[in-house]
């Protein structure tokens, strides 16, 4: 059971902090995502200070990266 609490979820769910728009999306397993389009208002995410992409920011699952207890990619 152990091996299976170390598979990395692609799939998050991120939610704009402007609108409250609510998008799932597949993360980048090769690279950090600094910058996000909202498909409900149109607004640019950034990451916040002290995260490393917008998924740790803004949405249910942290960056694959972050999953894997290493350091991202930023």
């Amino acid at each position: 059971m152990a091996e299976a609490s170390r598979e990395v979820i692609l799939q998050s769910t991120i939610t704009c902090p402007e609108c409250g728009h609510v998008e799932t999306e597949t993360m980048p397993t090769d690279a950090c995502q600094w910058f996000y389009d909202c498909k409900g208002c149109g607004a640019v995410l950034k990451p916040l200070p002290g995260d490393c992409c917008v998924f740790c920011s803004y949405a249910t699952v942290p960056c694959p990266p972050i999953q894997s207890g290493g350091a991202c990619c930023g």
